[in-house]
């Protein structure tokens, strides 16, 4: 650079361009920049400048500019024809001939060093990297980075400058540029400026690069530890977050961070046995807090951390030197880095068993997993119970309620707690209250059977004698994870939802379930059908239209499906459900295939089982089958609720009934004894032709569906010829009926319109009115009780009349009859219990309570008070 004459920076220049092969471009650039610019800008032309040098403009650099002018020049002065000419020519161009002459003196005495020193010129045009590179070795201080959002380019050394306005890329030079030269005037601008890319400064100025390093980590694709490096040059950022291997740079902290993330952490990927089996520990042990909610069993990470820091040698930091070693080491010792449970274990978690929590729990034939989990305000805190999306419908909430048997002191710990002091102090001390009933539920094998409630009650009822009543818990003082919370997954095992109220989940997915269910009925191959039936046919019920009952039986049958003795709580759900299919007489066990059936309008399928065992590879599923009304026929199908099931079949079967005969049926619901009457009267209810349709169906029910029903085509005949002779007669005798009730009920909205100002017995009396007289209330009410109807809507008339001559008097009867009807209310508004036996009994009661406080001088059937429904409400709640 000494023998240079020039400027150090455009000395490097031509150095960098002997090895970037661009020496010939760089010579020519260099003595350009050494002179001034050739290029003229009068003022009073700087449009017609600007437009005769736009020959000469690069679109990313204007250092090919002065390669262009000098590529013209030369021509020129190769081909003139005058010095005169030559010099119009220029002018022409607003470029200077004598700053041209220059220009090339320059280049001149350059080429004549270049050559003494033996420097090779390129033959090839340069590339624009390579000729750009070696102009920016000489112009590292004379970059730039684009601000983002702003006009102007962060500079080195914090300054700041703009692109001269006259440059060709004031417009468009890019994120990174360089240039010849700042020119500091009413602002610092750049001039002569060019694209370049960033990684270029790193290869140019890499020993000027300023580098940092942060976020180091463990990269389990790699099994290394891996930081992010930043490089600035001059203050300029030229890259950030690079990925580098931490180990190179600080060994130690990259040793720490392996053992602490890799092994302490389990994130890394290694096939050592040692990993597996301190993996498969740590989890056993995990899920002991997690089983009794306690966090002190686990040692902390820091023994485990100092395990492995005091096993591995000092300058192992990545999987690949851990590999390596522990291969060699192994060889001696094939215990090593094996740890122990009494290593990790800061005691023993005495009661944590798989009796006490198990891993699965067995609900209708099904083994479902069981989850735990210890994280108060998680919505995963507690137990969790997967349930697949078939199985939905057919898991109770009765046995839910226990949770597992490790779970349910506390629970009734909490539970007892909640009673009124009155009460609880009968169990104290409660702790040891709560562990004796545990035991005494554990010694009499019934843990999971019924309501938790209900045995809590009657436990206290027989160690105290004190009865307590279900309104007397307060369940909603009871954590989160002291009820089951349930995961609803699809076919291929992805959750649906997730929540503790399962009745509200069944609502949800009810219809779902269901389908899903069938499905797989469906696909199942040789569905197995377990057929048990008693070897007498079952009595009839006392109620006319109360519908068949599953036997107890069948109740054994389903027993022996599941595995498990059927606790009373689904006894009670499937004998007291609306009318189920009941099994054919037989004196054993009958084991057949169940084969689709559809469009039947006969009994053409044999015999009907009680309850299906749907086998599909391992998975056992228990189905309850049913006729479906499709309107012109019937189907065959499966489905997961006994109750849906009785409900759905009892439907079908009359509509087989009905197509069986439907020419009798034609000809009798054209002659109902005052049919045209008794449609005007509910006219505001239920059209006519509505009215004539719940006539033949009640008819049907009464002729046809009397306990037991038919199982088989030959009861099938038989009960359809029976029906056949009396359907005339019940016919008339319904109509009778119903022409009584709605004798009465008509008018009495008209004439209830008198009493509205006395508010309380209006409401009430319209209240009563809308229960007893809807839409469907002739097939929605046993016929036994419809005899009793005209009464009720007649001691609504007579309680009209007395309301008026003395309304304190009714005013004081309404009190009295609330007292009765305000528990069974709010149990209404609790659950869902109006197809159970008892509140619909006490639902007449009710009724009949009413007539003998409004109208005593109609009478009751049986002596009523209000004493005595306070006393039959007190026997339901035990």
């Amino acid at each position: 650079m000494a023998k240079l004459p020039l400027d150090p920076r455009v000395g490097r220049m031509i150095l960098a361009a002997v090895d970037n092969v661009c020496l010939t471009e760089v010579l020519i650039i260099a003595a350009a920049l050494s002179v001034q610019d050739p290029r003229d800008r009068p003022l009073e032309a700087q449009g017609a400048a600007d437009e005769a040098h736009k020959k000469f403009a690069d679109e990313k650099s204007e250092f090919n500019s002065y390669l262009k002018i000098w590529k013209w020049f030369e021509e020129a002065v190769a081909h003139k024809k005058s010095n005169r000419l030559l010099q119009e020519s220029c002018r022409s161009n607003f470029l200077s001939q004598l700053r041209l002459r220059e220009w090339r003196d320059v280049h001149s005495q350059l080429l004549t060093i270049v050559k003494e020193q033996g420097w090779r010129l390129n033959e090839t045009p340069a590339t624009y990297d390579n000729l750009h590179l070696a102009l920016l070795t000489g112009l590292l201080g004379n970059i730039g980075y684009k601000a983002d959002d702003e006009p102007h380019y962060l500079g080195a050394r914090g300054i700041k400058f703009h692109i001269w306005p006259g440059s060709t890329l004031s417009k468009k030079a890019g994120r990174w540029v360089m240039a010849a030269e700042l020119v500091d005037t009413t602002r610092l601008y750049a001039r002569c400026v060019a694209q370049i890319q960033p990684e270029w400064l790193e290869k140019i100025g890499g020993h000027l690069l300023r580098k940092s390093w942060g976020e180091p980590r463990w990269e389990k694709k790699l099994a290394q530890v891996s930081a992010s490096e930043r490089a600035t040059l001059y203050g300029l950022v030229v890259y950030s977050q690079r990925r580098i291997n931490f180990g190179l740079l600080n060994p130690s902290a990259a040793r720490d961070i392996f053992i602490r993330e890799g092994l302490v952490g389990a994130e890394f990927e290694t096939r050592a046995a040692f990993f597996a089996h301190n993996q498969k520990l740590l989890r056993e042990i995990e899920n002991l807090e997690h089983k009794s909610r306690r966090l002190d069993v686990l040692v902390d990470d820091e023994l485990i951390v100092a395990f492995y820091d005091h096993a591995l040698p000092k300058d192992i930091c990545n999987g690949i030197q851990f590999e390596k070693w522990y291969k060699q080491e192994s060889q001696k010792n094939p215990r090593l880095l094996f740890l122990s449970k009494d290593e990790l274990m800061r005691h023993e978690a005495a009661g944590v068993t798989t009796e006490l929590f198990p891993k699965k729990l067995i609900a209708s034939g099904l083994e479902l997993l069981l989850t735990y989990h210890f994280e108060p305000g998680s919505v995963r805190d507690g137990v969790t119970l997967t349930v697949p999306l078939y199985a939905l419908n057919q898991l109770s909430s009765q046995r839910c309620e226990w949770l597992v048997p490790g779970m349910l002191k506390d629970k009734v710990h909490l539970l007892i707690k909640s009673l009124p002091q009155k009460l609880r102090r009968h169990c104290v001390p409660i702790p040891d209250y709560a562990a004796q009933f545990c035991q005494r539920i554990a010694d009499k094998l019934v843990f999971g059977r019924g309501q938790l409630l209900d045995a809590i009650i009657d436990d206290i009822r027989a160690q105290t004698t004190v009865v307590a009543k279900l309104d007397d818990f307060k369940l909603e003082t009871l954590p989160a994870h002291h009820f089951m919370n349930f995961k609803i997954i699809d076919e291929h095992g992805r959750q649906l939802e997730m929540g503790r109220n399962l009745a509200s989940l069944q609502a949800q997915f009810g219809e779902q379930a269901r389908a899903s269910f069938q499905k797989m009925a469906e696909q199942s191959v040789g569905v197995v059908v377990t057929s048990t039936a008693p070897s007498t046919p079952p009595k009839p019920s006392s109620a006319p239209a109360s519908g068949g009952r599953l036997s107890a039986a069948g109740l054994a049958g389903l027993a022996t499906l599941t595995g498990q003795e059927v606790s009373p709580a689904l006894a009670a759900r499937l004998v007291e459900a609306e009318p189920a299919p009941v099994a054919m007489p037989s004196s054993k066990a009958a084991t057949t295939h169940l084969i689709a059936h559809t469009n039947l309008t006969t009994w053409t399928f044999g015999e009907l089982p009680e309850i299906l065992e749907i086998g599909q590879g391992k998975l056992t599923l228990i189905g309850f089958p049913a006729l479906v009304d499709k309107i012109n026929f019937c189907d065959l199908e499966v489905f997961d609720d006994p109750s849906v099931a009785a409900r759905v079949h009892r439907q079908g079967l009359r509509r087989l009934f009905a197509l069986q005969l439907k020419d009798q049926l034609k000809a009798l619901e054209k002659n109902i004894p005052g049919l045209q009457q008794m449609g005007m009267q509910m006219m505001a209810l239920a059209s006519q032709e509505e009215l004539r349709a719940q006539i033949m169906q009640t008819a049907l029910d009464l002729a046809c569906l009397q306990d037991p029903l038919p199982l088989d085509a030959a009861s099938f005949a038989k009960r359809k010829d029976e029906g056949k002779s009396r359907l005339g007669l019940l016919l008339n005798e319904i109509a009778r009926l119903l022409g009584q009730i709605l004798s009465e009920y008509h008018g009495l909205p008209k004439k209830m319109q008198s009493v509205k100002s006395h508010s309380a017995a209006y409401d009430d009396m319209q209240t009563q009115l809308q229960g007893l007289i809807h839409k469907r209330f002739l097939l929605e009410t046993e016929y036994a009780q419809l005899a009793h109807f005209p009464r009720y809507l007649k001691a609504i008339n007579v309680r009209i009349e007395k309301l008026r001559a003395d309304p304190a008097r009714d005013a004081g009867s309404l009190a009295q009859w609330l007292i009765a009807a305000n528990p069974y209310r709010r149990a209404l508004k609790a659950a869902n219990t109006q197809q159970d036996p008892q509140m619909l009994q006490y639902r007449w009661m009710l009724e009949e309570l009413r007539v003998s406080l409004f109208a005593q001088e109609l009478r009751t059937p049986m002596p009523i008070s209000v004493k005595r429904l306070q006393k039959v409400w007190e026997s339901m709640q035990r």
